[in-house]
């Protein structure tokens, strides 16, 4: 299944091999994804969808901004992912 906006996604290929990252957008072939760290927001990486595993859909307030297409903060991707990766471990 294809990544889109909202989704966490893990990368397979590159110098952030085995990160996690939220989907901001995707485009041609192309994801555009930020984890609020590593990529900010306001500069997300344009990755190739065949170097990126899906994850999941999350819940949160990040993912549904994202699916409606707002205008999220890095501190929104940060707060985001640590709510994703904490429900991971628990129901894991």
């Amino acid at each position: 299944m294809e990544p889109k906006a909202g989704d966490v996604v893990l990368s397979l290929a590159g110098r952030d091999s085995g990160r996690m990252f939220f989907v901001l957008g995707v485009e041609n072939g192309y994801a555009f994804i930020a984890d609020g760290r590593m990529r900010r927001a306001g500069a997300p990486k344009r990755k190739k969808l065949k170097h990126l595993r899906r994850i999941g859909a999350p819940d949160c307030k990040v993912s549904m901004k994202l699916r409606a297409g707002e205008t999220v903060h890095s501190a929104e991707l940060r707060k985001g992912m640590a709510e994703f990766l904490g429900e991971a471990q628990e129901g894991g």
